[in-house]
């Protein structure tokens, strides 16, 4: 089996010379303000989302279990994505949008720190477990509920700055 090639041909940092997989030293890097915002949705029947919307949902209050939820997965990042830094998260803060027209539930995280690497990580993980709170508090009414449009809506802080999904 042919090695793959060093990674200083590599945009991948995660990644050493000989191609194994490591985790980034972020050591000489300053500690900034970050910061991450991303942001997912939840497409489900008009039934489910009223029930949602209603507060009738037969596990309670999906939204508000859900928010917690988010915020504990953006906490616990470090020991769910394996390469990921476990950071001193400053700020959690999780929205939900009910949609009616499109029969969805949006959710926003905005995750910050004060560290030496981005928070992207930890506001994607706070959307995805937020979403799956609200599947696995509806599944029993809507199996075909559809998790989509997942992503880093903007970051902020460190050496490469300001960036905005186009």
């Amino acid at each position: 089996m042919t090695p793959p090639p060093p990674a200083a041909a590599s945009p991948l940092t995660h990644f050493d010379a000989q191609g194994q997989a490591h985790m980034v030293d972020v050591a000489a890097k300053e500690v900034t303000h970050r910061v991450a915002r991303a942001r997912g949705s939840i497409r489900m029947l008009p039934a489910t989302l009223a029930l949602i919307a209603g507060g009738q949902a037969k596990k309670g209050d999906v939204i508000g279990v859900a928010r917690i939820a988010a915020i504990q997965g953006a906490k616990r990042t470090a020991d769910l994505v394996p390469l990921c830094h476990p950071l001193p998260i400053t700020r959690v803060a999780v929205d939900f949008e009910i949609d009616a027209e499109n029969s969805a539930v949006h959710c926003t995280a905005q995750v910050e720190t004060l560290g030496r690497t981005g928070v992207e990580m930890e506001a994607l993980t706070a959307v995805q477990v937020g979403l799956l709170t609200v599947y696995d508090m509806c599944k029993a009414a809507d199996r075909g509920m559809v998790m989509t449009d997942i992503r880093v809506l903007e970051k902020r802080g460190g050496k490469s700055g300001a960036w905005a999904a186009g």
